[in-house]
């Protein structure tokens, strides 16, 4: 049984959809949940959540304000204590194919998507790190790690979030902090005319919401990008194939005549972290000390 109870979380977004799905179910097992979103949303949320007898308090900020950000964070440790949990789930939709798509529109999605994690993130950063404790969830989409026609500013933004988990996975671990990136499939306001109706039935946020619950466990794993939809869980990652080695005589022609070869994914493996690219393809070279 997963047992949050002593633990403070944050979840952004969580005026309705995932982030109110993901707030309900923290709250459950015993958070005491900050729920933040713009407007009376928040307010609603943690009312239903303190009716249900657990413990909330909403508050209504931007994320994409870092003195708003930080304000929120500080009047919540100074009430509550430190911050153990932040679920980065709040976003937005601005979809175009690009050639039609206003730049401004693709700032403001980074600065929601990436830049709103970013600002949320570094504000419970340092004390999580004296406390030795955190766990951070990034909200991903399959639209970043595959790509999606009319989303090129949310999947930008989107797989930004991956390679930021995976290095403050790796700044955090010393410290017990756990970052990792939930991919989510959900019937969100922000899914309405990009799925029939019949399917979006099938997607209900609550059924995502335990992959939430499982990442910000005291033993979740570290640096997982686990997808969730409609009951169904599977675990996306990067992978490297063991390619070829061409040495300095090196071609494009070659490199394309080979194409078949390189791209055999029978033995391809995850990196654990970049070096590990280089140390690959030095081994293939017959170098075989760590760079």
């Amino acid at each position: 049984m997963i047992d949050l109870s002593g633990r403070v979380a944050i979840v952004t977004g969580a005026g309705g959809g995932l982030g109110r799905a993901h707030a309900l179910l923290l709250a459950s097992r015993g958070a005491k949940v900050v729920v933040n979103d713009l407007g009376e949303d928040a307010d609603l949320v943690a009312a239903e959540i303190r009716a249900a007898g657990g413990s909330a308090r909403p508050a209504q900020c931007a994320v994409d304000d870092p003195v708003a950000v930080q304000a929120m964070v500080d009047a919540v440790a100074a009430d509550w204590g430190g911050i153990d949990i932040l679920v980065n789930n709040a976003g937005i939709l601005r979809d175009k194919s690009f050639a039609k798509m206003p730049l401004e529109d693709f700032r403001r999605v980074l600065d929601v998507h990436l830049m709103g994690a970013v600002h949320c993130t570094k504000a419970v950063w340092d004390g999580m790190r004296a406390r030795n404790y955190g766990r951070i969830v990034m909200t991903t989409s399959c639209s970043g790690l595959y790509g999606n026609f009319g989303q090129a500013n949310y999947a930008a933004a989107k797989m930004a979030l991956v390679g930021l988990m995976q290095t403050l996975g790796i700044e955090g671990a010393k410290h017990d902090i756990r970052v990792n990136c939930l991919a989510p499939t959900g019937a969100t306001r922000m899914m309405e005319g990009i799925l029939p109706p019949e399917q979006l039935a099938w997607f209900k946020p609550e059924l995502v919401s335990p992959a939430v619950l499982a990442l910000v466990a005291e033993n979740a794993p570290n640096r997982a990008i686990l997808s969730a939809g409609a009951g169904g869980f599977e675990l996306a990652y990067i992978a490297l194939t063991q390619g070829i080695h061409l040495g300095e005589a090196a071609s494009g022609e070659q490199i394309l005549a080979r194409w078949a070869e390189l791209t055999d994914r029978s033995s391809d493996f995850a990196p654990m972290q970049g070096f590990d690219q280089a140390r690959h393809e030095l081994r293939k070279a017959g170098f075989h000390a760590d760079p």
